[in-house]
């Protein structure tokens, strides 16, 4: 199963934050929207999570990465 990822550039926010957090989707859903709350003040509901798994992609891998840029 591949890592998934979310980074914060590719969401609507005023914040300009930059992170980006990777792992196992669970993982990416639990620190995203727990970062999501309280950094960026959105309340923590259903609907947060189901837009923050919207929102991840599959992980490159970086040794991949390296090889394709």
């Amino acid at each position: 199963m591949p890592r998934k990822m979310i980074d914060c550039r590719d969401m609507p926010d005023d914040k300009h934050c930059s992170l980006a957090i990777s792992g196992e989707e669970e993982e990416v859903v639990r620190a995203a929207t727990e970062h999501a709350v309280s950094f960026h003040g959105y309340p923590k509901t259903p609907d947060l999570e189901k837009e923050i798994r919207k929102g991840m992609k599959d992980e490159v891998p970086a040794k991949a990465a390296r090889q394709t840029g």
